[in-house]
């Protein structure tokens, strides 16, 4: 049953912008060490290694099936994503990568309406207009580029992993209504998890990677371990958690704080911030606001 939200779900709510908007930064120091590939299937692997006591129980509860649909999920919400990011990460900064992922509720919007027919009202439409010219600008006043056009061919890799996440959700609420949502993270996530995990030990080279770098490599490979323990795993069960308590409005208040969170780590990591891109990540989350609107 859903409450009207109190101090603790403020407080779980700013959290999770903290653990979210982290995870930018948190790839940045990764990337000092391993490549934008190694990250990935780091992540995706350690991924499966948290989730992997749950999994069982929750295999049980699906249907053979219902196995390619949430592996689609899997590769949309969480695989490809994780392999766009740091490869964007290594052209882009992390506060402008966290900026940009603000696009996620305007993706999904796009995805239900292009893909599944869902069509969205005048003010939603507006909204995707306004997000999408907020993120054209945010890239192009991005300082530090060598080119305004290679800039923008690297947020649109970070474009091309919300709508990932767009398609993700997309898929759960179009195919999977009646599955508990915790059942869903844990497949979905195991069933890409499982295979990056064997590549990363097998094939990766990500050992020889920590052994060769010595104690940068394994704190490297700290920094990627919280990333999946904390931004992909425990996050995503808090966040279902609090969609359950207090309803998908407020739990949806995160994508607002996740840019901020992200901008301040990028700020005291050193990172320049163009006076031009405030505006524009106003007109983002202006953007993500009226898609909101029904």
């Amino acid at each position: 049953m859903q409450r009207t939200p109190s101090v603790r779900d403020f407080i779980i709510l700013l959290g999770l912008s903290l653990i979210w908007g982290s995870s930018y930064v948190l790839i940045k120091w990764g990337l000092e060490v391993f490549s934008a590939r190694q990250i990935a299937v780091l992540r995706l692997g350690i991924s499966a290694l948290a989730l992997a006591p749950f999994a069982i129980t929750h295999l049980r509860r699906i249907r053979a099936v219902q196995l390619p649909a949430l592996f689609a999920v899997g590769l949309t919400g969480t695989a490809i994503p994780s392999f766009l990011f740091p490869i964007a990460q290594t052209r882009l900064s992390s506060s402008l990568t966290g900026m940009l992922s603000s696009l996620t509720p305007l993706c999904t919007l796009l995805v239900a309406w292009l893909i599944f027919r869902n069509r969205p009202v005048r003010s939603q439409l507006f909204g995707i207009g306004v997000g999408l010219l907020g993120a054209v600008l945010l890239a192009y006043f991005a300082p530090g580029g060598d080119d305004e056009t290679s800039q923008l061919g690297y947020a649109a890799l970070v474009l091309g992993a919300c709508l990932c996440y767009g398609t993700s959700g997309n898929l759960v609420s179009q195919y999977f209504q009646r599955l508990p949502s915790l059942t869903i993270t844990v497949v979905s996530f195991f069933l890409v998890g499982l295979p990056a995990l064997v590549y990363a030990l097998g094939f990766g080279g990500v050992v020889d990677t920590v052994t060769d770098a010595g104690t940068a490599g394994w704190r490297a490979l700290g920094y990627v371990s919280i990333l999946a323990i904390g931004s992909t795993v425990t996050a995503s069960f808090v966040f279902f958690r609090l969609v359950q308590d207090t309803g998908p409005v407020f739990a949806s208040t995160v994508s607002y704080l996740i840019p901020v969170v992200a901008l301040l780590w990028g700020v005291l990591d050193g990172e320049a911030v163009g006076l031009l891109q405030i505006p524009a990540i106003l007109l983002v989350l202006l953007g993500v606001f009226l898609s909101k609107r029904s």
